[in-house]
């Protein structure tokens, strides 16, 4: 069985019954059927479901944020804040879809020579905790708009989220079909992969988790997608608006506890203000009201598991050992993890060069321009970087620099319908959302006329 928890009490929320294989096979089944009616449609059909989602999810934000907060503790208010983001998705592939994958005439030596992008077929799409609507809706919108049907293997913790995910979409009238929840653990992800009829694979979760996929859909020659995890680096310059820069880089640090792959997880400071801008931060960082993340105004509240604040508290515990000082937090209580900034910290420590997936941040201070581009890039992840300037034509300069996915200038990084996201290294590859998420998983095809 596998079961949702409540983090924050302990609570036992429900029991799912694993598939058995023959389960497994039947969903495929009757997804592959459904696929062989989905691709006839029009992007207009398509685009007036996806819009009937968009409204269903902004009409009952709150019914779903509240599963979405009791399996795994995100703070209700960015629940609803995650619910309603996803309309917003799809009414970007609703209105831009058609648009993305129109036939595109290219000049040649022939009669008449164009591109065309048409579906593939089933897409297994494994999905992780943290943001249990996002992440999914972010696959989904435009693999839907673009004729493909969707299978889900969500993270065991949010099975319940994962079950209210194919209720919105049959609710909003799309085929039976069309996207399914295989209510599967990480087991058995390896036989729905082995399946012909599925034809590629999307994964957002841990570095290991996508090698394991990658692995077993490079056996079979089938496409994929990998979003994973991050170490972005918060770039704080000695003529950036520190006042402002500090409450984003709270922000960037600790939204959802923290437990967020492109979240800033190492605060790089020129040394000239350093100590102003920590004094700052850490001033935005007590500010922050922790507590029952049912309550409206908590901002942090528990980790998702246990296991994983468990897993914080090693990483602080070892920098600590290796010379890092803790400023403010580094206590655990349960899944609780008070919000921690740890300084004095060198690349060798294991809060910079790990990913930590949770409400603690490790502080470097580097001289020049030079080296903070060098500690970016020192990094074995590669998903984005935040720098803190007034100077535009500086920030032109350095971005190129950077070797991550995604460059954002006083701003934390954040995914939008209309903007690329993904990463390089082991941040994985491929590009999730814009015009470029939706080509991802589509057949582009040369058609060629000449006459004889």
């Amino acid at each position: 069985m596998i079961q949702s928890i409540n983090p924050y009490n302990g609570e036992k929320l429900a029991e799912h019954k694993e598939f058995s294989s023959e389960e497994i096979k039947t969903a495929i089944t009757k997804a592959d059927s459904a696929f062989r009616n989905w691709r006839k449609t029009t992007f207009k059909e398509r685009a007036n479901l996806l819009l009937k989602v968009a409204e269903d999810l902004k009409t009952n934000s709150k019914e779903y944020a509240k599963t979405i907060t009791q399996e795994m503790g995100k703070p209700i208010s960015q629940s609803i804040a995650e619910v309603e983001k996803c309309a917003w998705v799809c009414e970007y592939y609703a209105e831009n879809g058609a648009k993305h994958l129109a036939s595109e005439d290219i000049s040649t030596d022939a009669e008449k020579s164009y591109i065309s992008y048409e579906p593939l077929g089933v897409i297994l799409a494994v999905m992780p905790w943290n943001y249990p609507f996002w992440q999914v809706f972010r696959f989904a919108a435009p693999a839907l708009m673009a004729g493909n049907v969707g299978v889900l293997k969500h993270a065991s913790n949010v099975m319940m989220s994962a079950n209210n995910l194919e209720k919105i979409f049959l609710k909003a009238g799309f085929p039976e079909g069309c996207f399914q929840n295989l209510v599967i653990g990480s087991g058995k992800v390896e036989e729905v992969i082995h399946d012909e009829r599925v034809k590629a694979v999307t994964l957002t979760g841990s570095t290991g988790a996508g090698q394991a996929v990658a692995k077993a859909a490079g056996g079979e020659i089938k496409k994929t997608v990998l979003e994973l995890g991050g170490s972005n680096a918060l770039v704080v310059l000695q003529d950036a608006n520190l006042k402002e820069a500090a409450k984003v880089c709270a922000k960037a640090r600790f939204q959802n506890t923290g437990q967020s792959c492109i979240a800033g997880k190492r605060l790089l400071l020129q040394e000239s203000i350093a100590e102003d801008f920590l004094n700052l931060f850490k001033s935005e960082v007590e500010k922050l009201k922790v507590g029952d993340p049912m309550n409206e105004d908590t901002y942090i509240g528990v980790q998702a598991r246990e296991d994983l604040a468990e897993d914080l508290e090693k990483q602080v515990q070892d920098s600590v050992k290796n010379g890092a000082e803790i400023l403010i937090g580094g206590k655990r209580e349960g899944a609780f993890y008070a919000p921690t900034i740890l300084t004095k910290v060198s690349r060798e420590m294991a809060v910079f060069k790990e990913e930590t997936f949770g409400p603690a941040i490790g502080v470097t201070t580097f001289q020049n321009e030079e080296e903070a581009v060098d500690l970016v890039n020192s990094s074995q992840f590669g998903l984005g970087v935040s720098i803190f300037t007034q100077d535009f034509e500086k920030a032109e300069r350095l971005a190129p620099q950077f070797e991550d996915g995604a460059v954002f200038v006083n701003e934390l990084v954040k995914s939008d319908p209309r903007l690329p996201f993904g990463g390089t290294k082991m941040s994985g590859y491929g590009r999730e959302l814009s015009f470029l998420g939706i080509r991802e998983f589509v057949n582009i095809k040369t058609v060629y006329f000449k006459e004889m």
